[in-house]
Formats: C-alpha cells, sequence, structure tokens
C-alpha cells in the first residue's frame, strides 16, 4: 500500500502539510469508548462565540480552493462541513467508530482526514489532477467523472477515492463493517500545521491504540520525501 501527492500539487501548493497513518486488525467495534467527547468539546470551545469561518485552518483551505477556481462557500473542504454541522445542529453524526473518531479529531483540529478502507484502494492512491476519464462513486451507488483538472484521490485503476481534494470521499473505499485495514490522510495548508498534523496523528492512534489495541505507523511527507509505503 502507498500514498503520495503528485510533483505538481507539491509545487503548486508549498504550504501542504500532509499525514498518513496505516493500521491493522481495526475490524469490529472498539473494545474500549474512545474519547470523541473531549475531541467534540474542543471543537465546541473553538467555536464558542465564532464560526467555523473565522479559523485560520478552514481560511487556509477556503484559500486553496478558491485557487483552485472552487467556489469556497459551495465546495467545502470536509473538515468545515463537519463544524458547520456542528455549530448549527450541536453535534457530530454517528456514522462508524472509525469514521466517528475520524470526524472528531478532524472538528477539534478543524483539518480534513480522510480514512479509507485499504483493502478497496487497489494497492495505493495518488492525489494529483485528474484526467476526466477516472470514475468517483457516490455514497448513493452513482457513477460520476471528475472535471479535468480536479484534484482528485485515485489509484491505478482509475477509481476516484475522493473528489476537490478534501471536498468529498468516495464510496469506493468507504469504511464498512467489515474493514480491517484503514488508510488515514490528515492535510493542512495553515501556517500552524507543521505542529498540528503531527499533533492529529498522535490523537488519531491514540484512539486507535485505546480502542482497537493495535499500533499505527504514521509519517508526514514532504517534497524530499512525498511517498509513504507499507
Amino acid at each position: 500500500m502507498f500514498f503520495q501527492h503528485s510533483p505538481q500539487l507539491w509545487a503548486q501548493h508549498p504550504t501542504l502539510v500532509a499525514g498518513v497513518l496505516y493500521a491493522e486488525g481495526v475490524a469490529g467495534n472498539p473494545g474500549a469508548d474512545l474519547p470523541l467527547a473531549e475531541l467534540v468539546g474542543m471543537a465546541r470551545r473553538r467555536l464558542d462565540g465564532t464560526t467555523e469561518a473565522a479559523f485560520p485552518e478552514i481560511q487556509a483551505w477556503r484559500r486553496t480552493f478558491a485557487r483552485m477556481g472552487l467556489a469556497p462557500t459551495r465546495y467545502r473542504c470536509a473538515a468545515e462541513s463537519l463544524l458547520r454541522r456542528l455549530r448549527t445542529s450541536g453535534d457530530l453524526p454517528r456514522v462508524h467508530p472509525l469514521v466517528d473518531l475520524g470526524n472528531a479529531v478532524s472538528a477539534a483540529y478543524a483539518v480534513p482526514v480522510g480514512i479509507f478502507d485499504v483493502d478497496r484502494c487497489g494497492g495505493g492512491i495518488e492525489v494529483r489532477q485528474a484526467r476526466g476519464d477516472e470514475r468517483y462513486l457516490t455514497f448513493g451507488g452513482v457513477e460520476e467523472h471528475p472535471e479535468p483538472g480536479e484534484v482528485i484521490f485515485t489509484d491505478s485503476a482509475g477509481r476516484a477515492h475522493a473528489r476537490r481534494w478534501t471536498n468529498r470521499q468516495s464510496g469506493w473505499s468507504a469504511v464498512r463493517d467489515d474493514t480491517r485495514t484503514v488508510l488515514v490522510v490528515v492535510e493542512a495548508m495553515h501556517q500552524a500545521a507543521d505542529r498540528n498534523v503531527p499533533a492529529m496523528l498522535d490523537a488519531l492512534a491514540a484512539g486507535l491504540r485505546h480502542g482497537w489495541g493495535v499500533s499505527a505507523h504514521t509519517s508526514v511527507l514532504a517534497p524530499s520525501e512525498p511517498r509513504f509505503e507499507a
């Protein structure tokens, strides 16, 4: 299993800080309570008296989306969508324990977190600009084709596992009840990203260790070391 960003993306987005976590043996429900309330509490405290749009983490992704030609208030990064949901409804949706952990960490740090079922990723993922012939599967089971030049997560079979970079994941590799091995991707653009991304990887690894009793492999990528392999 590998994960990497294309050289073009590193060149076009020099403030990118990307973290990757790989873990095996995460099938089934956790054997201990996950720190969801603590993490969501962190997000609630940050939102007290303000909105997610004021966070530097969210502003950095809005600028990135604008540079890609996407309207930032129409296409939001996943972290902004979660924080908006938390602010307006008071809580985060419960989906699956692994996804719930990723969402809670994402909300606490206001940084997008993607969780992928490794067995459904075709051996590896590259984040790159789309040709336009790749296939994206919605959670409703509908196939789409990304726009040429759109940033996607793609495998060697031409399946797009995320569209518009950190906007929307795909049904191809979504976490399911039988998911055993996961690849978790954390991507940030703001000034403190070099501190926040490692902290997020630590929080995710601690949650997996506490809940499932597994050890995770983590790495922070850079243009000089852009590829993660497990």
